[in-house]
């Protein structure tokens, strides 16, 4: 790997991260066209998208600091108001949003343990199971928006919700599937607004995000971890991967206040269909 490839593994990454067309099938389509596949392990290329994502962690985290702050003083304020007895809205509803991110997040955790291994490896590298991800989520989306109800904001969030989305989130364990797609899906679903949709599965990415991105680090800095890769090109496309992400998080909430997800919808379908066209030909390498 050498510096340009960093820098549009980065861009793809920050582009890609929220916008529900799957960063995954992105990187790993952009990895093999660029030949990195013959240079580096399926569990190095598995260890440095992990990495670089704590790029848009960074991005998510100072995109939504406020938010963030509030609950976790909520949650810190509402469990001490609670045990004493006392009624306080506020701190309330930040200590219910925190237990909803928790309940959210375990079941991506639970699943992420047990399949670590097949995660890691060549099976969800292969183009084929990417390509037909891409696909059917793009077909569960557009379900989504057909019969989605879309009437709760942020202050309605139920336990289901939680529950729906964690469930979803823990298909994104399949490269294709597009952790924000799977996500906003199982939102709209459960009748949460587009706008809502998003920023539920932004907060819900921060634990995720964090827990797979350190988890791969420690990986990555094995004895040899970095051979191929390179300390520079992981630092450069990490910082690119958290200005472009910030710019993708603020793009997605502005379009879905007014818009639908069909033209994601579309170009996913464009993108399966591309890239099962593209291995079946023997273009590309599975």
């Amino acid at each position: 790997m050498n510096l340009f490839h960093a820098i549009i593994l980065g861009i793809v990454q920050g582009l890609t991260e929220f916008i529900p067309i799957s960063s995954s099938a992105h990187l790993i389509l952009a990895e093999k066209i660029m030949g990195l596949d013959k240079m580096m392990s399926p569990e190095q290329i598995t260890a440095f998208t992990a990495v670089i994502q704590l790029g848009t962690l960074v991005a998510v985290i100072v995109y939504f600091f406020n938010d963030i702050m509030s609950i976790i003083v909520g949650f810190i304020g509402g469990n001490l108001a609670m045990l004493q007895s006392r009624q306080q809205r506020g701190t309330h509803n930040g200590a219910k949003l925190g237990y909803l991110i928790i309940l959210g997040t375990l079941p991506v955790v639970v699943v992420g343990l047990a399949f670590k291994k097949l995660i890691e490896g060549a099976f969800t590298k292969n183009l084929y199971v990417i390509g037909v991800s891409v696909v059917v989520w793009a077909l569960f989306l557009f379900l989504a928006e057909m019969f989605g109800v879309r009437r709760r904001g942020m202050n309605e969030l139920r336990w289901s919700d939680a529950i729906m989305v964690g469930i979803a989130q823990c298909f994104a364990l399949i490269p294709g599937s597009s952790r924000s797609g799977t996500t906003i899906t199982g939102a709209l679903v459960n009748g949460l607004t587009r706008e809502t949709a998003a920023r539920f599965s932004f907060l819900l990415s921060i634990p995720a995000i964090a827990g797979s991105g350190l988890l791969e680090m420690k990986e990555l800095l094995k004895v040899g971890g970095l051979q191929g890769i390179g300390m520079l090109n992981l630092i450069v496309a990490t910082v690119i991967s958290a200005i472009v992400g910030y710019a993708s998080i603020a793009f997605l909430l502005s379009y879905l206040r007014k818009n639908s997800t069909v033209v994601f919808i579309l170009y996913r379908l464009l993108v399966g269909i591309a890239i099962l066209v593209l291995v079946s030909s023997g273009r590309v390498t599975p």
